[in-house]
């Protein structure tokens, strides 16, 4: 029986474009010029393909201008990079993203570095990370930033709260490490060398968990009535023998003891896309020095 609080991540987005939307039609009165929001496509990929979709969709119903630049898998790195260095010229772009993974023969890490820091809303630019981790303003990374808001939005201040971070890549754990730190959080951050990982995860207040393992995260790892955030989105065999997607923690019995829960689908997932829109529109405001509503 579900005894936590179900932490309805697609109501909270649909809110946060609401307030978006809001934010720029009240820019615009001085402002002809909307926000604007490069997504790159490179390849044909099914699942990237629908995703990009969605951002361009979201973006125009917020107000945003958006477009998307779709490339063939074959494009040369070269061809890229200087696609990328037009867009960081371009006045009326704001955002740029490059829709991850990308075919073998580019390097992603010469990709990102290629976005101008001041345009990065995906958050992945070494200099937004080192802004991140000695706190100075800079575009976070959506999924962390989008966990963020959920535990704001639930618990208020987190202020002295014991956080476990299950999970260091550098897209989640490590910078959603750094953002609980800097609410005031005690965080430890935990991987697949921790010694006696459901002892740790027992003393948080906030369990997050983002290792890619579906059910990883057991009911009896969970501190009677902590928040979890399960970020984890795995594909998994159903019993009609149809796919059906799972997070990293054993929702059901999970949800007899936790005090609040994400559900997967429809936790954190949404959150993304409204923390890429959140990003753009503080990169708007910031690139034509404007007061920033969300700062």
């Amino acid at each position: 029986m579900t005894t936590a609080k179900i932490i309805d991540g697609k109501a909270v987005a649909a809110q946060i474009r609401d307030e978006i939307a809001q934010q720029i039609a009240a820019l615009r009165r001085d402002r002809p010029v909307p926000p604007g929001l490069a997504v790159i496509l490179v390849g044909d990929d099914p699942a990237s393909q629908v995703y990009v979709r969605s951002k361009e969709r979201q973006a125009q119903e917020a107000g945003f201008k958006s477009v998307a630049y779709r490339r063939p898998a074959d494009i040369s790195e070269e061809q890229l990079i200087t696609l990328i260095e037009g867009l960081n010229e371009d006045p009326g772009i704001d955002g740029i993203l490059v829709q991850l993974p990308l075919p073998p023969h580019i390097d992603e890490a010469v990709v990102i570095n290629a976005i101008s820091p001041d345009k990065d809303v995906d958050g992945f630019h070494p200099i937004n990370v080192g802004r991140l981790m000695t706190g100075e303003p800079s575009l976070l990374p959506c999924t962390p930033l989008g966990c963020l808001t959920l535990l704001k939005r639930t618990l208020g201040d987190l202020s002295g709260l014991d956080a476990v971070v299950v999970g260091r890549s550098n897209i989640v754990g490590k910078p959603m490490a750094a953002l609980l730190l800097r609410e005031n959080c005690t965080v430890t951050v935990a991987h697949s060398r921790t010694r006696d990982l459901p002892a740790v995860c027992r003393r948080a207040d906030i369990l997050v968990a983002a290792v890619g393992k579906p059910g990883f995260v057991q009911a009896d790892w969970i501190k009677p009535g902590a928040t979890v955030i399960d970020v984890g989105i795995n594909r998994v065999p159903g019993a009609d023998g149809k796919s059906r997607l799972v997070g990293d923690v054993d929702f059901g019995p999970a949800s007899a003891v936790a005090g609040a829960i994400t559900p997967v689908p429809g936790g954190v997932g949404p959150m993304t896309i409204a923390m890429l829109l959140r990003n753009t529109l503080s990169a708007y405001c910031r690139n034509n020095r404007l007061a920033c509503p969300l700062a």
